[in-house]
């Protein structure tokens, strides 16, 4: 059974990453800080869909948890998901730096790693896939979270243009809003957000597996967000940030 590693795993894309895998047969390991969500989300697994599942518990911002999940990627897996990641509750100026830097070392510190580690074994074998979560924001200017997501995209891009092997692919995943408990930690309002933008996090992987299958580097989930990305690269950018600023936070 081929296996995959997902990060961020007990909640939102990451636990419809690890549904969605379980149910065509992976064997799954399961990265997250909480020791007790990830032993339950095993379960639940295990007993749904009857396939192996390994918890790794790991806190990406430490490279104690980072170089944990990197042994395990050097044993071998076919499939990573690099999925953890957060959002601030405040405003770029409102952030304390230290915050800031756990925030880059999360969102590319970690993605850089993880996947630098699984891909030799990828390409030895001829075969094996990387999908890092960045979201719609990487195209679009909001303080950090919106500058870290854009590396995300730029990194698996120029990962993907470097790779030989035809089986050997890096997609970057770019959801727009999601119903996960995202921007609930991140103590976001969102109520001005209309709800035709809010998709669901089963979607966002389906149409994420069905680009990776295609070969695609950058996957944009539903016609309407490609529509907005397509759109948002004719604006002049300080006006794109004006309104971005403004939508999902007050």
């Amino acid at each position: 059974m081929p296996t995959a590693l997902i990060t961020g795993a007990t909640a939102g894309i990451g636990a419809a990453f690890a549904r969605r895998l379980a149910a065509d047969g992976f064997t799954l390991v399961l990265v997250a800080r909480d020791q007790a969500r990830l032993t339950a989300s095993a379960a639940e697994l295990r007993k749904r869909y009857g396939v192996a599942v390994e918890v790794l518990p790991a806190d990406l911002s430490l490279d104690e948890g980072v170089r944990r999940v990197e042994e395990r990627l050097e044993r071998g897996v076919d499939l990573l998901v690099n999925n953890a990641g957060f959002g601030h509750p405040g405003a770029f100026l409102e952030v304390p730096v230290a915050d800031e830097v756990t925030m880059l070392r999360v969102h590319c510190e970690a993605v850089l790693r993880l996947t630098l580690a699984a891909l030799p074994g990828m390409r030895s074998r001829g075969r094996g896939y990387v999908i890092n979560v960045a979201s719609v924001a990487a195209f679009f200017t909001r303080g950090t979270y919106s500058a870290s997501k854009a590396w995300v995209v730029n990194f698996s891009e120029s990962a993907a243009a470097e790779i030989p092997e035809p089986n050997v692919r890096v997609m970057a995943l770019c959801p727009g809003f999601v119903r996960t408990e995202f921007h609930q930690r991140a103590s976001m309002d969102t109520s001005g957000i209309p709800g035709f933008l809010w998709l669901s996090a089963d979607r966002v992987v389906d149409e994420a597996m069905r680009d990776l299958a295609r070969g695609r580097r950058v996957s944009v989930p539903s016609a309407l967000y490609k529509a907005i990305v397509s759109v948002g690269k004719l604006v002049p950018r300080n006006l794109v940030g004006q309104v971005s600023g403004r939508l999902g936070r007050r």
